[in-house]
């Protein structure tokens, strides 16, 4: 990983990924039922997802930035006039 900012997005990409994995980790364990299998699912998925595929990482924090903290800011540009977006 070689990036522009360097230790700043490397860090934001590694903090990301471990809360994606306690996240993914603890769905698993409520879905399984076994935590031994959980984790195995979660370091499976974590690596085959996040680690050979780095963009889709970038791509889900983009998608989470923008339904944060650009909910008002799409509501307030609707092309289409009225309130179907409130």
């Amino acid at each position: 990983m070689a990036y522009p900012f360097g230790d700043v997005l490397s860090s934001v990409y590694i903090v990301g990924v471990l809360f994606l994995f306690v996240w993914i980790f603890g769905w698993a364990k409520e879905n399984l039922g076994s935590a031994k299998l959980a984790i195995l699912f979660a370091i499976i998925v974590v690596y085959l997802t996040f680690f050979q595929y780095e963009f889709l990482f970038w791509l889900l924090l983009a998608f989470f930035l923008l339904q944060t903290l650009g909910k008002e800011f799409i509501s307030q540009i609707n092309p289409f006039g009225g309130d179907q977006l409130r």
